[in-house]
């Protein structure tokens, strides 16, 4: 990225809605290819098959992420297709967050440092998420954190708009605060944690028109509204015996806290997201506490919050993609801070940080491309578990199972791990897919256990091998039948095998 074209207070190569074009352009040109390469995930297709089962909630997830994909389900669309709701998200996402940029830019007069300063920000509003790793990952794999990027930035502009007008100007009317509930209430049916923004909201609208605002109709309308659009997850759940929140509290909760799993997450963190970004976070605080610009800072919250409590739980387990959305809320004030800071020429590091992470993304782009390191297959000891071998063989894998299926008339794939079961489902498809482990899931709510005495073509993926599951009270015996190889550019990255499996449950589990 060169210094003409995000300088500041020099003629500009180009026009500032041409390199915004081009900025976005090289995004989604990226995407666009590891669409079409990669098979889905194990999340993705998980929450694909959300629309093939269509329901009022699930047992880990609220429903949107897979009401949004139902009509290009229901319609057969491949996955490339499927694949535009998420790059479609990505784009809007960095639209919101250059839109939010250039709205606070001159709530901050450190920022607000010349004529061009809003779309110098905006500017860099995009390239913060272009140059974040793990944003390219939720950009190409639909998650319920991609909808919750989105939901959260429409949430602070609404915010926003209605902290600073009077509870009674034009800005604060009816439409308003139901636009407001309406927001809130998609969010809750994305995910579990929109519960954080929810009540950030809250605190900045009682701080910003105090104890007024409860006498006002329009609040009272808008969590009215929030609650009614999240009704379906508490109808289900309720018939359920409240499942889904048992199972996040747990999930959330992890294991033993460790010190070292919270050193580990702070340096995913950084480079998921990348240092630049959280200079930029540094930066922006810095700027906000200085010059006391309290509604800033309350809105800085969405960052805070959600980031914080997701630190306070790594250290029993935790996953990058969850703090997506509080990075995505803080990006709208960092690009602000980092343009501040490169027209004032202190430009070495926010140079130095870009390249790092150019060269992150790069080095991750060739990574998936080649699937690890080239000319290393799964024979050789660092290809024995290849993490990117995960994302290329289930539609081939898929395809086989249904074709062994009905020359053996064996009527069901199993698997030992739901991460498994979530492609075989999905690539199988309609072929029931039995989960053979203890643990209840959503596999155990669509397909319910295998039957006593049934047959079932059991499918074993060599970078999560298990032994035959002919343990006592499984099957009576399995037979290899196929085994299927996955190449990648001359070389083997992982291999299914297939086996029928007779007389599931003849010798009980002994007591």
């Amino acid at each position: 990225m060169s210094h003409t074209s995000l300088s500041v207070g020099h003629t500009p190569a180009w026009h500032p809605t041409k390199r915004l074009l081009l900025l976005l352009a090289l995004g989604l040109c990226i995407h666009a290819v590891f669409a079409t390469l990669l098979t889905l995930s194990v999340d993705e297709a998980h929450y694909a098959y959300y629309a093939v089962r269509l329901d009022w909630s699930y047992f880990d997830h609220p429903p949107l992420v897979g009401w949004v994909q139902w009509p290009l389900v229901a319609l057969g669309a491949p996955d490339a297709i499927l694949r535009f709701i998420p790059q479609a998200l990505w784009l809007v996402a960095c639209l919101l967050a250059r839109r939010l940029a250039l709205d606070i830019n001159a709530l901050v007069p450190a920022w607000n440092y010349s004529a061009t300063a809003k779309e110098t920000a905006g500017l860099w509003a995009v390239v913060l998420m272009l140059c974040a790793p793990l944003m390219h990952v939720l950009a190409v794999g639909l998650l319920p954190d991609t909808l919750l990027m989105v939901l959260t930035l429409l949430i602070m502009q609404s915010t926003l708009r209605l902290a600073v007008a009077p509870l009674d100007s034009q800005h604060s009317t009816l439409k308003h605060w139901l636009a407001l509930g309406a927001l809130l209430g998609l969010a809750g049916l994305s995910k579990y944690t929109a519960i954080i923004p929810a009540l950030t909201v809250i605190a900045l609208l009682i701080r910003a028109h105090g104890i007024t605002l409860l006498r006002k109709r329009g609040p009272w309308l808008a969590v009215a509204l929030a609650l009614l659009i999240v009704t379906p997850v508490f109808v289900w759940n309720a018939q359920r015996d409240w499942i889904s929140f048992a199972y996040q509290l747990a999930h959330g909760g992890g294991g033993t806290w460790r010190l070292r799993r919270l050193a580990a997450f702070i340096g995913i963190q950084l480079v998921a997201y990348g240092p630049l970004l959280a200079m930029g976070t540094y930066l922006c605080l810095r700027d906000i506490i200085r010059q006391k610009k309290w509604l800033v800072a309350g809105l800085t919250l969405f960052f805070i919050f959600p980031f914080c409590i997701t630190a306070s739980l790594s250290g029993g387990g935790s996953l990058p993609h969850w703090t997506a959305p509080a990075w995505v809320a803080i990006i709208p004030f960092a690009a602000n801070a980092i343009a501040a800071h490169w027209a004032s020429g202190k430009q070495f590091w926010i140079r130095a940080f870009v390249r790092v992470q150019v060269a992150i993304c790069l080095l991750a782009f060739a990574l998936l491309f080649f699937v690890g390191i080239p000319g290393i297959g799964q024979d050789h000891p660092w290809g024995k578990k290849n993490p990117l071998a995960d994302m290329w063989g289930w539609d081939s894998a898929g395809a086989l199972a249904q074709t062994l299926s009905q020359e053996l008339n064996i009527p069901s794939v199993s698997v030992r791990n739901w991460t498994l079961a979530s492609r075989m489902a999905w690539y199988a498809k309609p072929l029931t897919t039995f989960v053979l482990d203890k643990r209840f899931d959503q596999f155990d709510l669509w397909f319910g256990e295998i039957p006593t005495g049934a047959d079932s073509l059991f499918v074993n993926w060599s970078q999560m091998r298990f032994d035959l599951p002919t343990q006592p009270g499984g099957f009576e015996s399995c037979t290899l039948v196929k085994q299927l190889d996955i190449q990648r550019l001359g070389r083997s990255i992982s291999d299914f095998k297939f086996y029928h499996c007779r007389n599931w449950g003849a010798t009980p589990n002994p007591k």
